[in-house]
């Protein structure tokens, strides 16, 4: 981790610029936009993290983006050579990192101010004096909350997977073979780790965090605040690391279905038994090992599941989505009798509601556990 050259961070336009803190013309958004700040090492699955903690808070309705440092860094440099980029002595490097990273931090503060609600800054930002800068810019000068996210991990066996598995493809290593790939990053953690200093309970006693150790094996959270805080803390605590398969199938086809029908709690047809047959032969020759099976507690799926010799639980939450007045309908049937509905829905799939159903938003809140 670069240790912060204040003479580029204060000639920086981020610094130089004013911020517009009055927000009054975003009433529909999280109130105070918030800042999600990775801290750790290369390799510690910082990036992925990221991503997948954005693409669930998208999920249940916050605008969220991620900037990644390490794309403004391949954006402004050439072909990258080797590790010796990323020496703490190396001091054109250092000045090119530098502005990345506050180039990143610009653009977040900027994209938070217009129309965002949570920005994930995935970037190393291993020392107290980087996680300083990152406070006094998103707090203190923006007026934005902020959460750091430490993943910290010693398991060499977890460290060289993720090494193998993700950064000996990055495109910094398009052209060099994989072993050649492998020995370069392991010297630029090198570099890192000099002067890496995890956060800290005493010293940094002042920020919201958490520290998530060796994927979940142990998780301490400090001054968590409020319910975006409480939102990424509970998902970050239930989420693998290590690769998992899941395997999704419709059910087989219900009578309803073959009467073009929404909704209800059909049986299968003829065709939809021969479906649920098909599948338990093929589950059967994948062979795959601890495999449990969830339906929603509809007949349709639980008919469809039925030759599966697996555990099985049924699950409410994953019922497909209620019709209310207009359960066991077609759509000819809906646009007749209830032509406004059936408009409206048109209008907006996702936010529009069935009288006294759902819409596919309350399915999104209800299928979270």
């Amino acid at each position: 981790e670069m240790l912060v050259d204040w003479g580029i961070v204060n000639s920086h336009p981020l610094m130089r610029g004013s911020s517009s803190v009055d927000r009054g013309d975003r009433t529909n958004y999280v109130n105070v936009p918030h800042v999600i700040a990775m801290v750790g090492l290369p390799a510690r699955g910082k990036t992925y993290i990221a991503k997948k903690l954005t693409r669930y808070l998208n999920w249940i309705g916050i605008n969220t983006k991620v900037f990644n440092v390490g794309e403004y860094r391949r954006q402004a440099t050439e072909a990258y050579k080797s590790h010796d980029f990323f020496r703490a002595d190396n001091a054109q490097a250092m000045a090119i990192r530098s502005k990345c990273a506050l180039d990143a931090l610009e653009d977040m503060c900027k994209w938070l101010e217009n129309y965002g609600e949570v920005a994930v800054y995935d970037a190393t930002n291993t020392t107290y004096e980087r996680r300083r800068l990152i406070y006094n810019v998103v707090c203190e000068r923006f007026g934005f909350k902020l959460f750091f996210v430490e993943s910290y991990c010693d398991d060499p066996k977890i460290i060289e997977a993720n090494i193998r598995e993700v950064k000996v493809n990055s495109p910094d290593y398009k052209d060099m073979n994989k072993d050649d790939a492998l020995l370069d990053f392991v010297h630029r953690i090198e570099h890192y780790k000099a002067c890496y200093q995890p956060l800290d309970e005493v010293q940094e006693k002042q920020y919201s965090f958490m520290k998530i150790f060796n994927t979940g094996t142990k998780v301490v959270v400090h001054r968590h605040e409020g319910h975006i805080q409480s939102r990424v803390v509970y998902y970050l605590m239930n989420i693998h690391i290590m690769p998992r398969s899941i395997y999704l199938t419709r059910h087989g086809e219900s009578i309803l279905n073959l009467q073009g029908r929404i909704g209800g709690d059909a049986d299968l047809s003829e065709r939809g038994r021969e479906y649920a047959v098909a599948l338990a032969k093929f589950i059967k020759n994948q062979n795959i090992p601890r495999l449990r099976v969830w339906t929603s507690q509809l007949k349709r799926t639980i008919q469809t599941a039925a030759g599966i010799d697996a555990p099985q639980e049924r699950w409410k939450a994953l019922n497909e989505i209620d019709a209310g007045i207009c359960e066991e309908m077609t759509y000819e049937e809906i646009q007749q009798k209830f032509p406004d509905e059936f408009a409206a829905r048109d209008q907006d799939k996702f936010h529009y509601r069935y009288p006294r159903g759902e819409s596919y938003e309350d399915l999104v809140a209800r299928l979270e556990p």
